[in-house]
């Protein structure tokens, strides 16, 4: 019965931290995508392999003709690659900071609204008051 339950535990567990990794994925694509990066869909399994055995969901750089082009590898989100070059990255770095930014600000806001709430002065909250 331990065994059993232990199990579970572990299962949840390893779902939720994939369901986290592929929100931070998709979070990290879309602000790809607006940065002028282009996507490409492994569409075979061939294609896929071939993401599979890049380094995932980091921006790695490679040089083509010459030219430094970044490239970031999903193969288990999207089943795709972003390929994009030096303009682009510097584009996602800051799209990057402005999003982190944003993200602070709302944060502060809530707490502070939060504590503004002043929850006493409303009496109780439920059937349990």
């Amino acid at each position: 019965m331990r065994l059993l339950l232990l199990t579970i535990v572990v299962a949840a567990t390893s779902f939720a931290c994939a369901s986290i990794q592929n929100s931070e994925a998709i979070k990290t694509e879309r602000v790809l995508a607006a940065a002028g990066f282009q996507m490409r869909l492994a569409n075979t399994p061939e294609k896929l392999a071939k993401v599979a055995a890049m380094t995932q969901r980091k921006l790695v750089p490679h040089e083509k003709d010459g030219e430094t082009m970044f490239v970031y590898a999903d193969a288990t989100a999207c089943k795709c690659v972003y390929v994009g070059t030096q303009q682009a990255h510097q584009r996602f770095q800051q799209l990057a900071i402005t999003q982190k930014l944003a993200t602070q600000e709302e944060n502060t806001a809530a707490m502070n609204q939060d504590a503004a709430m002043d929850w006493d002065g409303w009496g109780g909250w439920g059937p349990w008051y």
